[in-house]
């Protein structure tokens, strides 16, 4: 089991001696949630809940924010980002290892296949040809890489992936169980009896460095040029990009989501769960698109919308709270026509009077 100090954790996420608040040489084996956490572990409170029971914490050291200033029973590290700070410190005791190693005799390889160094291809994967690996590649079982396919170094390819002709990716990328890259991209136009006639996709997905997809992701190929997912994008489960979109550097993409052609995704944008965007827009930098939302037109950078249509996040909660009103309100509407009613029959009953 590998053990760290709390000086040699404080080297890990960049802290400095003095934000050591406690016995230096203390040693630990894990790092678990703050409610397991016991004398051998380290673990971190970023909220006001949990650094309130710092002081009852048996923790080997608990990482806390800079502001922290309750008592403690356990040893403290201070950190401008806990949780951040934390998710390093696991990266270091849980690393990602294969459970297999080399290249399986039990594979397919094509023709004028490169590897890298240290590259692990399963048992039962495909690779065609013409196909690059860098160093430190690992192709899971059941993988599918089609001819031409370029892939960078310390990528990971989890089990039964499609990777389809051409389609490249960068550095440090994971696909997501089941995914699928470079899938013809929806694409036909109607003849004259009415019958839809495909349209070639000869363009091909590009994925950028430090890129993460999760689990049955699908990613379709440009008609022509690249549907192109940039540096640092995580996706979770369950996510289609259709052919021609740009996905902006570290934008999030929350599950179920789907995005029509052609579409141009910022930086730093957060789309929510199950939101769609519809195709040949422009959702700007840093944009927030709320769950569920339906985007049908251009969102402006740093904007936050919610909905169906989409309308600014502060309206739709103008919009939700009124929806559970409106039986009330239709009935005060109705009660409101019908004294109307009954005032204009008696004012023309009144002007009837006055003529006579």
């Amino acid at each position: 089991m590998s053990s760290l100090t709390l000086a040699e954790l404080a080297e890990i996420i960049s802290a400095r001696t003095e934000d050591i608040h406690g016995d230096a040489g203390t040693t630990v084996t894990c790092a678990v949630p703050f409610d397991q956490a016991g004398p051998g572990a380290v673990t971190f409170a970023d909220n006001a809940r949990l650094c309130s029971r710092v002081k009852d914490s048996r923790a080997g050291a608990v990482i806390v924010p800079r502001s922290f200033s309750g008592p403690a029973s356990a040893n403290l590290i201070l950190s401008d980002n806990p949780r951040l700070a934390f998710a390093r410190i696991m990266q270091y005791f849980y690393p990602q290892t294969p459970c297999f190693s080399g290249i399986s005799q039990k594979a397919v390889i094509g023709v004028d296949f490169v590897a890298g160094r240290d590259t692990a291809v399963a048992p039962l994967a495909f690779i065609g040809n013409n196909v690059t690996l860098g160093e430190r590649v690992v192709i899971h079982p059941n993988v599918f890489i089609g001819d031409g396919v370029c892939i960078g170094d310390d990528t990971h390819i989890l089990a039964n992936v499609s990777i389809l002709e051409n389609c490249v990716l960068g550095s440090r990328v994971i696909v997501g169980a089941a995914s699928v890259i470079g899938a013809d991209g929806f694409g036909y136009t109607p003849d004259e009896q009415g019958q839809h006639v495909k349209i070639p996709q000869t363009g091909i997905v590009q994925i950028d460095d430090d890129v993460e997809l999760g689990a049955s992701n699908t990613i379709d190929r440009a008609t022509f040029g690249r549907t192109w997912i940039r540096q640092g994008v995580k996706t979770d489960n369950h996510v289609h990009i259709a052919h021609n979109v740009t996905i902006g550097e570290h934008t999030i993409i929350v599950a179920l989501v789907g995005i029509a052609g052609s579409t141009k995704v910022g930086r730093n944008v957060i789309i929510a769960g199950q939101a769609g965007i519809g195709g040949h827009l422009t959702i700007g930098d840093k944009a927030v698109i709320g769950p569920q939302a339906g985007v049908a037109r251009d969102v402006a950078p740093g904007k936050t919308v919610s909905g169906t249509p989409e309308m600014p996040h502060s309206q739709w909660l103008r919009v939700q709270q009124a929806l559970g009103r409106l039986p009330e309100m239709k009935r005060q509407v109705t009660a409101m026509q019908r004294r109307l009613e009954s005032l204009e029959k008696a004012m023309a009953g009144n002007e009837a009077e006055d003529n006579n």
